[in-house]
């Protein structure tokens, strides 16, 4: 089992990040996913919102963890908190995280050289798609 939470201490941030083999980004949101039994680090997003969307800079895994599906799901959390503060319309860094990844939580295609997921009704029970 594992917890995603919202990253609030900077520090934290930037020692998850190191871990990750991110760069810390300041004024970025980020999320942890910790195993529930060790606390120990899995993974790590770094995100923005700005007036065009929601844009993820990092989804990625501690050094050496590997697990497609816990993946998956911080993705989908980092996108969900992205849908309920309104944006509707996600971006992502090619070079967020690895591209099976990305394409699995519904990047489709590419605009400025950046990832796009159109997230209108992904959220909302129904799927519409997604």
């Amino acid at each position: 089992m594992f917890k995603i939470t919202p990253i609030n201490d900077k520090d934290l941030q930037k020692e998850y990040a190191k871990s990750c083999e991110a760069e810390y980004i300041e004024g970025f949101f980020a999320y942890s996913m910790t195993d529930c039994e060790s606390g120990e680090l899995m993974g790590f997003s770094q995100f923005e919102i700005n007036e065009s969307g929601g844009i993820i800079a990092d989804l990625k895994t501690k050094t050496g963890f590997e697990d497609d599906e816990a993946m998956f799901i911080l993705g989908r959390a980092t996108m969900n908190f992205i849908d309920l503060c309104g944006k509707h319309t996600c971006y992502a860094k090619k070079d967020a995280g690895e591209e099976k990844l990305l394409r699995a939580i519904g990047f489709k295609s590419e605009e400025g050289g950046l990832l796009v997921c159109d997230m209108t009704g992904m959220f909302d029970g129904k799927c519409e798609g997604h």
